[in-house]
């Protein structure tokens, strides 16, 4: 199946050729469904404009997030029902759910790819556990698919690896069984940058290895073929020679900066036309 270059600035195709091999082989690997080496870099940007719905727009006309910084959780929450409601209200064409943390909540949404109506369902902090509650919101709601990243704030929290995998198969159990017609798709648990870290609570982000991250995104992959999930291992686009997250793709060792957005959103892109398409 091809992929439609006429939607990539002639910027972007440059970026590409410049690392051409390596994006050719990510095309090649998503196609036959297969991983890359965990320790392969890679750096595909496709840049796209977002596709607003007139009924989350007008939730609030203020940015998304600038004055929503201090919520509580349950604010969140709440918040979050309401623009799931409003989407159900008025169902917009090719809805597409992110679910999870705060690499979720933070994913700019005009470099989101435009095709799609996205509805961010990220809370910052989020855990496995805590996705798997508010599911419920999702109920009202027809999505066409819904990308699932959670997990790293659960290894912070010090949650063992089996109470995590349990907590994923139940999301994804959830998902499946409520909307039956959605492509689930399940992605990586992203690196972090170890001793590099600068993120407030490196201690504890040390006390993680990435080598365990890789174990347990294994086991997210075959949680998700049992499941009847799709899976996008993203953690390779991220990873130096050390399979750790790459330093110019992050703020601060756990979080994204746009060109760490801009990687995934170009996984989020390839995998969509490769894996996604009617």
């Amino acid at each position: 199946m091809s992929i439609r270059l006429k939607t990539i600035p002639t910027w972007v195709l440059l970026s590409l050729v410049s690392n051409g091999v390596l994006v050719f082989a990510v095309v090649l690997l998503l196609m036959r469904g297969q991983s890359l080496p965990e320790n392969s870099p890679a750096n595909a940007s496709v840049m796209t404009n977002t596709l607003e719905t007139d009924q989350l727009s007008n939730l609030d006309s203020t940015p998304r997030l600038a004055l929503r910084h201090q919520w509580t959780y349950q604010e969140w929450v709440e918040q979050l029902e309401r623009e799931a409601q409003a989407v159900a209200t008025n169902p917009p064409k090719r809805l597409t759910v992110l679910a999870g943390d705060s690499l979720s909540l933070w994913f700019p949404s005009d470099l989101l790819p435009s095709e799609r109506t996205w509805l961010n369902q990220g809370i910052s902090g989020e855990t496995s556990a805590g996705l798997l509650k508010r599911l419920k919101a999702l109920d009202i709601t027809e999505p066409e698919t819904i990308f699932v990243m959670i997990g790293i704030n659960d290894l912070i929290r010090g949650v063992d690896d089996q109470t995590l995998l349990n907590n994923y198969r139940e999301i994804v159990r959830d998902l499946r069984w409520v909307h039956p017609n959605t492509k689930i798709v399940v992605q990586s648990i992203l690196p972090h940058s170890a001793e590099k870290a600068s993120w407030e609570g490196r201690d504890r982000l040390r006390t993680i290895p990435n080598h365990r991250i890789r174990n347990l995104n294994r086991e997210l992959e075959a949680i998700a073929l049992a499941e009847g999930a799709l899976y996008l291992n993203l953690h390779p686009l991220f990873t130096d020679e050390k399979g750790q997250l790459r330093s110019e793709l992050s703020t601060d060792g756990l979080h994204l900066n746009d060109k760490g957005y801009l990687v995934w959103m170009s996984g989020i892109q390839l995998f969509s036309q490769i894996k996604l398409q009617p």
